[in-house]
């Protein structure tokens, strides 16, 4: 079974029949998603999973599960102490990244987080399909040319900003490896 990291932009919170084929496309190969917990994308995905009875989804989510609308399987980071804010919700969607095989994004073509999972998936050599809320269609990505081509396609002030805000965002995050340490840990104290 393939495994699809698949995530959104708040803005996103309504599936058409663009994005509803595309989910049933990856339903009918048995796909199984990691998604997310947050309002929007998350959630309108699960209730389509939901509705349809998929049971092949694991909702992966800081300490405890905002929206988990099919009661499915968890996976619950922890970072104590850290404060709410975007790179804390950038660990759930790293691990996310790191545990799948690609990833399916539905993005209003200005939201960060989005962008940043994007990035992070073509970083990790994981191909990627984009929707693109403005033209109701996907792009596949595989390289970083991929998605700067398809950064053209967007309002250029829009993508500074939001590359602006991720790296300054992040900037307090810990790096990659001390951040799987810490999830590790967290996971392994949770299991005890």
């Amino acid at each position: 079974m393939t495994t699809v990291f698949i995530g959104g932009s708040r803005a996103v919170s309504r599936l058409n029949a663009v994005i509803r084929n595309k989910l049933d496309d990856l339903i009918a190969r048995e796909c199984v998603f990691l998604i997310g917990d947050a309002n929007g994308a998350d959630k309108a995905v699960q209730g389509h999973l939901a509705t349809n009875g998929y049971r092949h989804v694991v909702v992966y989510c800081m300490d405890a599960c905002r929206n988990n609308v099919g009661e499915w399987p968890t996976r619950q980071l922890s970072m104590p102490g850290a404060r709410r804010d975007f790179a804390y919700y950038a660990a759930k969607d790293h691990a996310m990244a790191r545990d799948a095989k690609c990833g399916v994004m539905l993005w209003d073509g200005r939201i960060k987080g989005t962008l940043n999972n994007i990035q992070g998936l073509l970083r990790a050599g994981k191909k990627t399909l984009v929707y693109v809320a403005s033209e109701a269609m996907f792009y596949k990505l595989s390289t970083d040319q991929d998605l700067e081509t398809l950064l053209q396609r967007c309002d250029p002030a829009l993508i500074q900003e939001a590359q602006r805000q991720i790296r300054t965002k992040l900037t307090d995050q810990p790096s990659l490896p001390e951040l799987e340490s810490e999830l590790q840990t967290a996971s392994s104290a949770r299991r005890r």
